[in-house]
């Protein structure tokens, strides 16, 4: 069991840490400690593959509308796709054990996934052609729509060029599908890529775009990961800025958290509660913060818990959690999946 460890928030963010599970009030203007959370467990054997297949990087994980299921998008076992026949779009369910897999040879490097409202699966595919390796061309700078049962329904962008237009993206990195249909999806990956979300309707026709790079509401610098509360608010982790982004469907800056880290998943569970993994905040971008997940309320934005990141390598993006509170976890740099059983 991972023990449990406090702090509390003043004005200027302090931690103090006490061990790898962390219970603490996130609002700036609050100096009351949470009240202790329960403790989790980890397991790192939990989701079961093949003997012959092993895990890759993962940005992202989704949980099916119905909560049966774990849906996982890899980089094939590696950290991208190119030239590998392995299928990165995985379904597992709660007892880990692997059901399907699909979509080989379609991508270079996995990124964003989502489900629907219908259980249909979106994925983002976060790079294209490199001008080096040609196994690259004519892939990437896409999203796909997938039904369950892996047929390709629907997709974005156009195949291996990336662009600013309403029918291109430039390393899309997440989506995500609004309880009517209308699709967001986070165009760019940092450096040269775009920084903006884009909106399209259930069809696929383009609606809207909103961003650009740089530092003031509104603008990114990585837009990570996407959510969507029960109020219909879209939640940006704009990762290279340091802070989660809120929005209206219509682009409409409402306001801006920075007390979750360096966000490169968001979860919004049935409840309302937020789960942000930070998995690359340091003393040097990001001071005051560690790396891991950090659990609150949407409707007040306290962080009530924090589930520390137990290896220094680990670089965990993904998260999702289930409706008994147990917390699933990806890794890119680690190249692992991570369920953490709520005691």
């Amino acid at each position: 069991m991972i023990p449990v460890r406090y702090a509390s928030f003043t004005k200027k963010l302090t931690v103090i840490a006490l061990a790898t599970i962390i219970p603490w009030a996130a609002a700036q203007n609050s100096d009351e400690p949470a009240k202790p959370s329960d403790s989790y467990s980890l397991d790192q054997a939990y989701f079961q593959l093949p003997s012959e297949r092993t895990i890759g990087s993962i940005a992202g994980l989704a949980i099916h509308p119905d909560g049966s299921s774990i849906w996982v998008f890899d980089r094939c076992g590696a950290n991208n796709c190119v030239g590998s026949d392995l299928a990165p779009i995985m379904q597992f369910d709660l007892a880990g054990k692997l059901l399907q897999s699909f979509g080989a040879n379609l991508f270079v490097r996995p990124h964003g996934n989502h489900v629907d409202s219908e259980g249909n699966i979106w994925v983002t595919d976060g790079e294209g052609p490199n001008g080096e390796d040609p196994r690259r061309d004519g892939k990437g700078h896409q999203v796909f729509k997938f039904s369950p049962q892996g047929k390709i329904l629907m997709t974005l962008g156009k195949a291996g060029i990336p662009g600013e237009g309403p029918d291109e993206f430039n390393q899309p990195s997440s989506v995500y599908v609004a309880a009517n249909g209308d699709i967001f999806v986070g165009d760019g990956h940092g450096g040269g890529s775009n920084a903006r979300i884009v909106k399209f309707s259930a069809t696929g026709k383009f609606i809207m775009s909103w961003g650009k790079r740089g530092t003031g509401p509104g603008e990114f610098e990585t837009p990570h990961a996407l959510a969507m509360d029960s109020r219909g608010r879209l939640f940006v982790g704009d990762r290279g800025n340091n802070r989660v982004q809120i929005f209206d469907q219509d682009g409409v800056f409402l306001e801006q958290w920075t007390q979750f880290g360096r966000p490169s998943g968001l979860y919004i569970d049935g409840n309302d509660m937020l789960y942000v993994t930070d998995s690359s905040s340091s003393p040097r971008n990001n001071p005051g913060f560690e790396r891991g997940i950090r659990i609150g309320s949407v409707a007040d934005g306290v962080v009530v818990t924090f589930i520390d990141d137990p290896d220094a390598n680990g670089t965990q993006e993904g998260v999702i959690a289930d409706a008994a509170g147990n917390v699933y976890g990806s890794l890119t740099g680690g190249m692992a999946l991570r369920k953490y059983t709520r005691k």
